[in-house]
């Protein structure tokens, strides 16, 4: 069975992050990139499929610059068996034209699952899977915490308001996945210096113009300082009038 990994290269969480001359873009300048952190769940489901069926190939895939190879380097630690770069230099932040990329690659190497996160921590759009399994004409699960198959037939369940669904779908099918699906194995010497020998295809990316459009990007405001209203149990009256005429919240 061909299981494919969906990857995004983003920012890393403790970085920081200043809005490039253009008003529209990040500025790369210092910042450092990682795999998105939901990407590191699919990967790592990926490769519990792969042991739980005995046989088959993962593949992550990303869209990016060359510089994402070090990304692809850690998927391929951390178990894939082979990466794809499609190479641009352009930010994508679009989920629709990302769909349609990663969707003209599928469809010229056909899996039967298709692994993501559920968002990418940088844009949050939350759009891939769906949008990419309606290209590719496939079955979609999204948000799933857990995750069993048998006999080709998966049965997931998501996380909704209020309660927890639990759907089944066969394959070929697209799954986003969610915190608490598993537990992602990190990389160990031996794996890093096998993933240097496994192979690591460039291609350039077919992307379309952008669905949809920055018009702006704006860091937010500054916290206001924090205030000392006193110290022990007499700082407590202080404390509730500015609860309810500063804070407001009773």
């Amino acid at each position: 069975m061909d299981i494919v990994v969906c990857i995004k290269r983003v920012p890393a969480t403790d970085t920081a992050i200043k809005i490039a001359a253009d008003g529209k873009s990040i500025d790369p300048t210092g910042v450092s990139f990682e795999m998105n952190a939901y990407d590191e769940f699919a990967l790592e489901q990926a490769r519990l499929l792969k042991e739980q069926l005995g046989e088959g190939t993962v593949t992550a895939i990303t869209i990016g610059p060359k510089d994402a190879q070090k990304e692809m380097r850690s998927a391929l630690a951390r178990g894939a068996d082979k990466a794809v770069l499609l190479t641009t230099d352009q930010w994508v932040y679009d989920g629709a034209s990302t769909a349609q990329a990663l969707a003209a690659w599928l469809q010229q190497n056909p899996a039967q699952i298709v692994l993501c996160g559920k968002q990418a921590t940088d844009s949050d759009n939350n759009q891939l899977a769906a949008n990419l399994a309606a290209r590719l004409g496939m079955a979609c699960v999204t948000e799933v915490s857990k995750l069993e198959l048998a006999d080709g037939v998966f049965t997931a369940e998501r996380d909704i308001e209020g309660a927890r669904e639990v759907v089944t779908c066969k394959t070929p099918t697209v799954i986003s996945c969610n915190k608490g699906l598993n537990e992602p194995r990190p990389a160990n010497l031996k794996s890093i210096m096998a993933a240097k020998k496994k192979p690591l295809e460039e291609s350039p990316a077919d992307l379309p113009a952008p669905a949809m459009e920055i018009v702006s990007l704006e860091l937010p405001p500054q916290r206001a300082e924090g205030k000392i209203v006193g110290e022990g149990a007499a700082a407590v009256p202080a404390l509730i009038e500015l609860l309810r005429s500063e804070a407001k919240v009773i």
